[in-house]
């Protein structure tokens, strides 16, 4: 089954210096057919202003991701990290019992554009963690996150897996397990989705949920992205 979540239909919040799209339940935007998928909880789509950001703040019990699209985070913590994340880099920051910090963009002429998501860990209060890392494509279905943190990726406090897609005018495949649950964030497109007898057509923003199904396959014209979420 596959349940199409449209980027138009997604929850706003602007605030001048940031600019969101939320396609789940977050802040101040509740709706209950939208709280998550599994273990994932948080897709925040952020346009932040130059100059502008998220002052020192906390977080416990979530594994958060961010992947630049555009500019860079300049990113502060209570673990020590000072870092510069830049568009094309994948960070994870495991809160555990509790972590402080910041995210700025530091360019002056500049918008930040980049992807916030969070992910129930299956333990809790555990000590905080911090990991960043760039993969360079080496094919078209690319693991970056895993359990185990196997052949160099992150690893992440969950039975959870983020696979990497990007296309270049062509097809790939995913092999499905019917008893997990699944979720497709395109990046950009369009991005064709066939599972089954059902397909669709994605652009930026959209997304959509996957369940009941062996397999999946993507298929672009051009170059095309998007992230496939591996939910317990």
């Amino acid at each position: 089954m596959l349940i199409l979540r449209a980027a138009n239909e997604r929850g706003r919040a602007n605030f001048g210096w940031l600019n969101s799209s939320h396609t789940f339940s977050f802040g101040q935007y509740y709706d209950p057919k939208h709280m998550g998928v599994s273990a994932l909880r948080v897709i925040n789509d952020d346009r932040v202003a130059p100059g502008a950001g998220f002052d020192t703040h906390g977080h416990r019990n979530m594994e958060i991701i961010s992947y630049v699209l555009n500019g860079t985070i300049a990113h502060r913590d209570s673990m020590g990290n000072v870092e510069h994340l830049p568009a094309g880099e994948f960070q994870l920051m495991s809160a555990g019992s509790g972590v402080m910090h910041s995210e700025f963009n530091p360019a002056t002429d500049q918008p930040l554009h980049f992807l916030q998501i969070w992910i129930q860990p299956n333990e809790q209060n555990t000590e905080p963690g911090y990991q960043q890392k760039r993969f360079p494509r080496q094919q078209a279905i690319q693991p970056v996150i895993t359990p185990d943190g196997r052949d160099g990726t992150l690893s992440i406090r969950q039975d959870a897996q983020l696979l990497h897609v990007r296309l270049t005018a062509e097809n790939a495949e995913q092999i499905l397990n019917p008893a997990r649950r699944y979720y497709v964030h395109a990046i950009n497109g369009p991005l064709q989705l066939q599972a089954g007898d059902n397909t669709l057509i994605l652009n930026a923003g959209d997304g959509v949920s996957i369940s009941n199904e062996q397999a999946l396959t993507f298929s672009a014209d051009s170059k095309a992205e998007a992230l496939l979420f591996d939910l317990p």
